[in-house]
């Protein structure tokens, strides 16, 4: 913890991490509230589903082309405009009565300009702290990150069930233009510069460990859904206990990166991280009891926010500068296809006769081909214990004077 502080006096870092936590908070609430919305309009989960589903896939396949494009034209340029867009998006979706068409064509807009948060902080961590302090600084993040997952989906259910859905929808487009702008305005947003990249789009997939991250964060993410898909169909659908269930996830990975995230990243940092979340989550599928999944499930979330540091720390230091942005826009849709794909598993396991138990065990599954994956590319990951994670570092032609 000592070292977290140090951290945390540096200038400007506990500033910028406060204000993209509240830019991100949306991210834990946008997905419930459509959900109750569009269901309570159509009266159709079905409708509700497919409204949220084409929300994912406009994320997914703009993330890296929107993070890119920070390279281009500047990050506040694309940060104030993807967040206008999606917030006009939000406002129409909660506003309009359309056939439900429309509200797909929403939802994909809503999705498609979901400001680059994540991209832009995490490129900009790398020009705010030395090669030593930047693993302690993800680490920090990812365990920080959990506070969203904890309190935002309470936040929202209590807003759309006590004052309305549209209400709700409201709340969230007024938490994604106010936290944007405080990110957007922030000094830190306005002094680093991305280089534009002289690489084509989709290259820097070709580099190993980029690809390693976006494929293990694929099945990370797909566990996590998973599991918050077996726990709500676990517990009435939803009901308090799930809750309950899912924020003790959450904690498990908030101490976890707190205690352990500062550890040196080696080639095998990602295995042993993610050999405690497999374990965690093998042993949630032998009993189906509250305090039993509870107490499994803490202690999977302890390895969660110390892989998915290494993930941001390997995803840094593995390309240049100028390509921060766009790996980090092709690792997080790796993560958002790894959750459609989570969920719809585990969703066809729970109809099937094998119940929740079988859907318990395809998270165990997931996580432990990512940790497959870890171990038997362990040589494709960088060695950061000693150079940092740093990103390579641009160079341009010199010119000489004959």
């Amino acid at each position: 913890m000592a070292g977290y502080r140090e951290l945390l006096r540096t200038p400007g870092v506990a500033r910028i991490i406060a204000a993209q936590l509240t830019a991100r908070f949306p991210n834990g609430m946008i997905s419930l509230v459509i959900l109750l919305h569009i269901e309570g309009i159509t009266g159709s989960y079905g409708a509700a589903g497919v409204v949220l589903a084409a929300v994912s896939i406009g994320q997914a396949l703009a993330g890296p082309v929107t993070s890119r494009w920070m390279g281009r034209w500047g990050m506040r340029p694309v940060l104030t405009l993807t967040t206008a867009v999606a917030a006009a998006s939000l406002t129409a979706i909660a506003l309009l009565v359309v056939p439900v068409p429309a509200y797909i064509v929403l939802g994909f807009i809503a999705g498609a300009a979901t400001p680059p948060i994540v991209a832009a902080v995490r490129t900009i961590y790398a020009k705010m702290v030395n090669s030593t302090q930047l693993t302690a600084l993800y680490s920090l993040d990812a365990s920080l990150q959990e506070f969203i997952w904890i309190l935002a989906p309470v936040l929202i259910t209590f807003v759309a069930t006590q004052a309305g859905t549209v209400v709700g929808l409201m709340l969230v487009v007024v938490i994604l233009v106010g936290g944007g702008a405080w990110f957007i305005l922030s000094p830190e947003v306005g002094r680093v510069r991305i280089p534009r990249s002289k690489r084509s789009f989709g290259k820097v997939l070709t580099r190993p460990p980029i690809l390693l991250a976006t494929i293990i964060g694929f099945l990370l993410i797909g566990s996590f859904a998973a599991v918050e898909a077996s726990v709500v169909a676990t517990f009435d659908h939803g009901g308090l206990e799930a809750g309950l269930v899912l924020a003790v996830f959450s904690i498990g990975s908030l101490a976890g990166g707190l205690t352990f995230g500062h550890l040196p990243m080696g080639r095998w940092a990602m295995a042993r991280r993610l050999t405690v979340v497999a374990v965690g989550l093998a042993l949630t599928a032998l009993w189906v009891n509250v305090w039993w999944i509870g107490a499994t499930l803490f202690l999977a979330g302890i390895g969660i926010a110390p892989a998915l540091a290494v993930l941001s720390a390997v995803t840094t230091a593995s390309v240049k500068f100028s390509d921060t942005a766009e790996a980090f826009g092709w690792v997080g849709t790796g993560q958002l296809i790894g959750a459609a794909a989570g969920s719809a598993v585990a969703g066809i396991l729970i109809d099937g006769p094998g119940g929740v138990t079988a859907a318990y065990a395809s998270a165990a599954a997931f996580c432990a081909l990512g940790l497959l994956v870890a171990i038997v590319f362990a040589r494709g990951l960088p060695d950061l214990r000693v150079r940092g994670a740093s990103p390579i570092p641009d160079t341009e032609p010199v010119t000489t004077i004959g």
